[in-house]
C-alpha cells in the first residue's frame, strides 16, 4: 500500500467497517477479463477464521466461474463523502474500505440454513424469518478470508484546517 498513513492492520477496526458496509464485491477470474459481482453478504469467525458468506440462485456465470477457480478478490467500502478545500480550490473523498483475498467453499444443504441466517443477520438486528422453501432455489456459499487490509481516508493534516465533509451517504 502506497499510502501507509491510511492502511489500517488491527482487526478490530477492519471488523467495525465491515459491519458498516452493505455491499461486497468478489472479482472471479474470467477469460480475458475480471468479472466483478456486487453481493449481499454476511460475515461469521469460526475459531480465528474469518468467513464471508453469499447467496445467488442455483444457476450462473458467478458459479460457473467460481467451480473453474475457487479464488477471490473481494472489496468494500462504506463512510463516503466529498472532502472540499475552499482555500485550494480542490477536493477529495473520505472513505473506509477493506479489500482481501480466499477462497470460495459451498455451502453443503444440510448447513444452509444457519449460513442464510449468518447473512440475514447482517442487515437485520432482530432474527429474520424467511420461507425456508426457497433454499431449494438457492446456493449459498463462503469465501474463507485469507489476507485482508483496511484503508481510511478522513485524516485532517494541519493545512487542510478549511475542508467542509459532504456525506454522500
Amino acid at each position: 500500500m502506497r499510502r501507509k498513513d491510511r492502511e489500517i492492520t488491527d482487526f478490530n477496526e477492519i471488523m467495525n467497517i465491515i459491519n458498516k458496509c452493505d455491499v461486497c464485491r468478489l472479482a472471479l477470474f474470467d477469460e480475458d477479463y475480471p468479472y466483478i459481482v456486487p453481493l449481499n453478504f454476511g460475515v461469521d469467525k469460526e475459531d480465528d477464521q474469518l468467513y464471508l458468506y453469499f447467496h445467488c440462485a442455483n444457476q450462473g456465470k458467478k458459479l460457473d466461474l467460481i467451480k473453474q477457480n475457487n479464488k477471490a478478490t473481494f472489496e468494500m467500502d462504506c463512510e463516503h463523502n466529498i472532502i472540499l478545500y475552499d482555500e485550494r480550490m480542490s477536493c477529495t473523498m473520505g472513505y473506509a474500505s477493506v479489500i482481501g483475498h480466499g477462497e470460495i467453499e459451498f455451502v453443503e444443504d444440510e448447513d444452509k440454513f444457519e449460513a442464510l441466517k449468518i447473512l440475514m443477520k447482517h442487515y437485520h438486528n432482530e432474527e429474520f424469518q424467511f420461507n425456508t422453501n426457497l433454499m431449494k432455489a438457492t446456493t449459498v456459499f463462503r469465501l474463507k478470508v485469507l489476507d485482508m487490509v483496511g484503508k481510511r481516508r478522513n485524516n485532517i493534516h494541519p493545512e487542510e484546517k478549511t475542508k467542509r465533509h459532504i456525506s454522500l451517504e
